[in-house]
């Protein structure tokens, strides 16, 4: 009899056979599951703490998802041997693992809760991002522990005008869209997606078939937490719901809720967030003075209920908003570009409270991103990073490396720009954009495209198109919903859901929504579209105003890219010898010389004239000698049977004693002597490329013959 109690769940899903399975392995942590999609294989573990710390005032999630090298039969390549920290990738996806995740765990439960996500092998026609999120949804199922899931997830191409379900990395290189969604049964949690200037009615689309098909998912995880499944937690009294005093509830709503009504009415966050501060304080020392006992984290719980209570009535009931505004209208914008004298395209994008300073940076391939991925080595000529210092918010922190919300935030940026970026024929230029969030206020990962867009511009880049991107919010109670176009940072925290849509006139480039509530209808998200795209057109407006377009010449201070291209059998001959011929054409010229595969050598140079020197030795050191053409070079050196005669840089060719005149030659030294110039014609060359030359095919075998050099 075995030791495992395996239990197997197997299902078709679209083109692909999923095989879910748990009780063999990791049966330590409280919820595991294997999940195999036709050879990509994650292990997902859940591990969730019985107690909450003393004093937990926030639940605290961890998701990590890691891509172990040997899934792809690879070696590290450190020093070390070992993996090291996490990739860009790993951090995305753990992100995108956590983001439909969190909401459904209840209000209250503070358990520390860890979901580990390991990647054991890899198909590399398999992305493993959403077996990841499947088998985390599994794993924390079957593991009893308080969760409103399962989650389904799926992800959706659009080739052809049809949608096709968990494409694969070959036919998402063609598709229109890559489009991630997760969520239950009943409602979307989460979307990420890019796509090709696609409308509204095609995202929804997109949305909608996703969810319909991420149930199939939802099924299979049912039939495992059947089968498989621990006690739950909450019929087994391991964790019950807090009760709620309902007496106390009232009691610091008599002594916060004028004060906090009070602040939402001041306009400046700044201001308001002090006003917020003193009310929460007041109330505390009231109640202290009342003799009133009471847990700080809990108080500041019921506050800040209190404060989502006033914002959202007072929007529901038609009321201005936190800032004065009624629900469609964007904050004031101001543009300006060119702000950086001597970086290559620089723009200050200022809407309202959050500003972004963005600057692009134009540079050759060998700038461009060399990425080891699990499924392969690729570049990137593309680079998007977002930074946001705590001073944006007038606050202190930690500054250094980028944290998991910048690399997301920089991603969907990204995201928004590549669909509008210009061909590597048409530009080929490596480009990094960096946006530096010198204020914030809601959406400052929106401020960056816009602020992107016009920094790409200003360096020059051809753009396509013009792309804008505006967060929206929803407020919703029962049938009652609204809709906030451009939220802030406290409608945000306030609100049921936050979404960002970025595109051109003409189309959708990026959509990211994460839902924080269940019953959010298809309807609902076609009025958030339509309502985001009346936003995105103002915003655009605004842009095409400031800017109608790219400059016509990249900045004096950014390099200036000339392509040529060679017979592929000729690239030996620029690089030489250990390199040798190449490095000394740099140094001669001060340029940066890449040479592709193809023969396309891409010279780099600030300088035009440095450059065109360049591409001129270039010509010559891969020029072919042709058969019947005069050249005129000097004697490289004198043989016994003729001597050798440079043609062209590297290229030498043999003038024959017989060939020297129409006379006999005795000795090749009574004629000729090294360094001496000559005319020659080429006679022939052989299929080792060896040249033959003639002088005497230029003389009139009439004329006075060629003199011995010793009697001239």
């Amino acid at each position: 009899m075995s030791m495992f109690n395996k239990v197997t769940k197997t299902f078709q899903w679209g083109q692909h056979q999923v095989v879910l399975e748990t009780g063999e392995i990791a049966r330590q942590a409280t919820g595991a599951v294997l999940v195999n999609v036709e050879d990509t294989v994650i292990l997902a573990t859940v591990v969730a703490a019985k107690k909450a710390k003393p004093g937990q005032d926030f639940f605290p999630l961890t998701v990590d998802y890691i891509e172990k090298t040997y899934a792809a039969g690879k070696i590290p390549g450190s020093f070390f041997k070992r993996e090291g920290r996490p990739s860009e990738l790993e951090t995305l996806t753990s992100r995108l693992i956590d983001r439909p995740l969190r909401p459904l765990f209840p209000d209250g439960f503070f358990n520390e809760v860890q979901v580990v996500i390991h990647v054991l092998s890899l198909n590399p026609e398999i992305p493993a991002d959403i077996p990841a999120l499947i088998g985390a949804s599994a794993a924390v199922s079957i593991a009893g522990i308080p969760f409103n899931g399962p989650i389904g997830a799926a992800r959706v191409g659009y080739i052809d005008g049809q949608y096709v379900l968990n494409p694969t990395k070959a036919q998402i290189a063609e598709s229109q869209m890559d489009l991630v969604v997760a969520g239950t049964e009943a409602a979307v949690l989460m979307v990420e997606s890019e796509a090709q200037q696609l409308s509204e009615e095609v995202m929804l689309g997109g949305v909608v078939f996703g969810h319909e098909q991420g149930a199939i998912a939802i099924n299979a995880i049912h039939e495992l937490v059947r089968d498989a499944g621990k006690p739950a937690w909450l019929e087994a009294g391991t964790w019950t719901p807090p009760a709620k005093d309902e007496a106390f509830i009232a009691k610091v709503n008599g002594v916060a809720e004028e004060a906090l009504r009070a602040a939402y009415q001041i306009r400046s966050k700044q201001a308001r967030t002090q006003a917020t501060r003193e009310a929460y304080a007041n109330a505390k020392a009231a109640l202290k003075a009342e003799g009133a006992e009471f847990d700080e984290v809990k108080l500041e719980a019921m506050l800040f209920d209190i404060e989502a209570r006033i914002v959202r009535g007072q929007i529901l009931s038609g009321e201005p908003r936190i800032d004065g505004r009624d629900t469609r209208t964007v904050r004031p914008i101001e543009i300006r570009s060119g702000v950086l004298p001597r970086v290559h395209g620089s723009a200050l994008f200022t809407r309202g409270e959050t500003q972004a300073l963005v600057a692009a940076t134009l540079g050759t391939d060998r700038d461009a991103q060399r990425i080891d991925a699990l499924s392969g080595e690729f570049t990137d000529s593309f680079m998007l990073h977002y930074n946001m210092p705590p001073f944006a918010t007038g606050e202190t922190g930690r500054v250094g490396s980028p944290k998991r919300r910048e690399i997301g935030h920089g991603r969907l940026a990204k995201r928004a720009l590549v669909a509008v970026l210009p061909s590597k024929a048409d530009f080929p230029y490596a480009m990094r954009v960096v946006s530096e969030i010198t204020e914030s206020n809601g959406s400052s990962s929106m401020a960056s495209v816009c602020g992107g867009c016009l920094a790409l511009m200003d360096a020059g880049v051809p753009m396509k198109a013009h792309v804008a991107g505006i967060a929206m919010g929803l407020i919703k109670e029962g049938n009652r919903f609204a809709v906030l176009t451009d939220i802030l940072g406290d409608e945000d925290h306030l609100g049921d859901m936050d979404f960002k849509v970025a595109g051109t006139t003409t189309g959708v480039t990026a959509l990211q929504m994460d839902i924080k509530i269940q019953g959010i209808t298809k309807e609902i998200m076609q009025v958030a579209l339509s309502q985001a795209k009346e936003a995105r057109l103002h915003i655009l407006g605004k842009m095409i105003e400031a800017m109608g377009g790219a400059k016509t010449e990249v900045s004096q201070f950014a390099p200036r890219l000339y392509t040529m291209k060679i017979n592929p059998e000729k690239i030996r001959d620029v690089i030489g010898k250990g390199g040798a011929t190449i490095r000394a054409l740099t140094e001669e010229t001060g340029t940066t010389i890449d040479i592709a595969e193809d023969g396309t050598i891409t010279i780099a140079s600030t300088d035009g004239e440095k450059a065109a020197y360049a591409k001129k030795r270039i010509e010559e050191i891969t020029a072919e000698v042709e058969v019947g053409k005069i050249y005129e070079g000097p004697i490289t050196k004198i043989l016994d049977f003729g001597a050798l005669v440079n043609l062209m840089p590297g290229k030498d060719g043999l003038l024959h004693i017989s060939q020297i005149a129409h006379q006999r030659v005795e000795k090749v030294t009574d004629y000729l002597k090294e360094g001496q110039i000559v005319r020659v014609k080429v006679l022939e060359t052989d299929e080792k490329g060896r040249v033959k030359l003639s002088m005497k095919a230029l003389l009139d075998r009439d004329a006075p013959q060629v003199q011995p050099a010793a009697q001239n």
